[in-house]
């Protein structure tokens, strides 16, 4: 048994396939949210997590979860889950030259 509870969504894409996906986090970016999700099933011994990050929007009064097409909104709202999920600064990582003279 799990220390801590997960958050688990289901989903059912375009072509009917379920999906169970676990939320790691959630960011509001311009208004709207977002979610890294991850799959349910995932390998815990594999190096590198799958995430997946959608737009939460409401459509016809029923929430749709849409993937992010735009690469700039997509790269804002993933320096957002980042400084979210593991509290840094992902804009500072590379001013460390500015302070030398």
């Amino acid at each position: 048994m799990d220390d801590f509870e997960r958050n688990v969504i289901s989903i059912t894409d375009e072509d009917g396939v379920d999906y169970e996906l676990e939320v790691l986090s959630s960011v509001t970016y311009n208004g709207v949210e977002y979610l890294a999700l991850t799959p349910v099933d995932a390998d815990d011994e594999a190096e590198e997590l799958e995430v997946s990050i959608l737009k939460s929007v409401t459509e016809n009064d029923e929430p749709v979860l849409l993937a992010v097409e735009d690469e700039a909104e997509l790269e804002a709202v993933y320096d957002l889950l980042m400084e979210e999920m593991f509290e840094i600064d992902v804009g500072e990582e590379y001013d460390d030259d500015e302070d030398e003279v």
